[in-house]
């Protein structure tokens, strides 16, 4: 049988990799090159602390104030915002206190799962040096700044992932160049990093053709459907015949599930990052600071921060301006970082409004299934979702409850 997926970033390429060694012959396609999308400058963080959704009330509640400040961690271009409010209907509507529990078990079952997924996929590949053994520090300039995030670390407590808090003496063995002002921290020790997360998609492409697997380049413009999809059509191309096809296109997908006729609310956070290759100092862990929206990673032979999101849409310009207030937060917490030989970069995350991914078969259209929605949790999530997704899509019981991840759910 053969299964057209369509997104090489690190949910498609992961994807078409696991059906590839399970006997399926798989064509993997990509409007641009492989993993230059989101998986190209993410924060090469495996979070798998980091599942807590976004839409709960102590958020959208300072989204307003985010809105009107030109550096809050939340920015809304205001040419967007007409288009934006139907999504932030339902953003508001998944903060039920209720549903929010849901949500957050939804979110943990998931990252539970992440290294039983990973670390195989990381071995069977020979990528294991990809994989750092640092955990991340989340930084506090003093108790005030610790008790606003307490919300996030009780989630974790309830649901059993370790951390430990530091004084800050204890956070500067653990990385002497942070700065004096930072009073306490906690270490989450399995939020490991990648040392290279582009360079992982890569490799894993190349570890997929070896395997017989196809790779092509093109924009999907259709499907061809008689009473199940039967070929993906590209861009100045003959269609491709297929069985399945696997829409992973990132924030892209809701374009092509429209295509399909089964629209779903997904827009995409603009990120930016610099990376820096002569920052003047050396790091070990990664480092989030919650009140400042910002995160530093050692990575890609340098060292990489960002932070803060923007809704604009997929068409408008890049505002490296974001880019460059990251920086200097950063700098409040690492005073000796020069931003020397550096790249800034913006790419989009595919974010639904309850924060959970999408993971399933169509609901309307037989030989069709989605995975998308993995907003800042997509290397995170994606040797976990090639799993669930080769487990649905060639007939296997997967070993979680897939029903609150279907496309239907909204």
């Amino acid at each position: 049988m053969t299964t057209v997926v369509v997104g090489a970033g690190i949910i498609g390429t992961a994807i078409a990799y696991e059906l590839q060694k399970r006997g399926r012959q798989v064509v993997l396609i990509e409007r641009d090159a492989v993993g230059r999308g989101a998986s190209y400058g993410n924060m090469a963080s495996i979070a798998v602390t980091e599942f807590m959704p976004a839409s709960r009330p102590s958020v959208w509640r300072q989204i307003p104030g985010w809105m009107l400040d030109p550096e809050g961690p939340v920015r809304v271009r205001p040419a967007y915002m007409p288009k934006l409010l139907p999504w932030f209907a339902r953003f508001v509507a998944a903060s039920r206190p209720g549903k929010m529990r849901r949500l957050e078990a939804e979110g943990a079952a998931l990252c539970k799962r992440v290294y039983d997924d990973l670390l195989p996929l990381l071995r069977e590949t020979g990528l294991e040096g990809e994989l750092t053994q640092e955990g991340c520090l989340s930084l506090y300039s003093d108790e005030a700044e610790f008790r606003a995030d307490r919300e996030h670390i009780e989630i974790l407590e309830r649901f059993g992932f370790p951390h430990r808090r530091l004084t800050g003496e204890e956070a500067r063995e653990l990385e002497p160049e942070l700065s004096d002002s930072i009073g306490l921290a906690v270490l989450f020790p399995q939020n490991r990093s990648l040392r290279d997360p582009f360079r992982l998609v890569t490799a894993l492409a190349d570890r997929f053709a070896a395997l017989g697997g196809e790779i092509r380049r093109g924009a999907v413009t259709g499907f061809d459907r008689s009473d199940r999809n039967t070929a993906v059509r590209l861009a100045g191309g003959d269609p491709i015949p297929a069985d399945d096809v696997v829409i992973a296109a990132g924030a892209y997908s809701g374009l092509l599930s429209k295509m399909l006729g089964e629209p779903m609310p997904l827009e995409t956070e603009r990120g930016y990052h610099t990376q820096i290759m002569a920052p003047g100092i050396s790091m070990r862990h990664s480092i989030i600071w919650p009140a400042r929206a910002f995160m530093v990673t050692p990575t890609a032979g340098g060292i990489r921060v960002g932070g803060t999101v923007e809704m604009a849409g997929l068409d408008a310009a890049p505002d490296y301006r974001r880019a460059k207030i990251t920086v200097r937060r950063a700098q409040t917490a690492l005073p000796n970082l020069r931003c020397e030989d550096f790249s800034e970069w913006m790419g989009h995350r595919p974010a639904l409004p309850d924060t959970v991914p999408v993971m399933s078969a169509s609901a309307k259209v037989p030989g069709v299934f989605y995975a998308t929605g993995h907003g800042h949790l997509g290397v995170t999530y994606a040797a976990t979702t090639a799993r669930l997704m080769g487990d649905l899509i060639t007939g296997a019981a997967p070993p979680l409850d897939m029903r609150p991840y279907r496309i239907d759910r909204f």
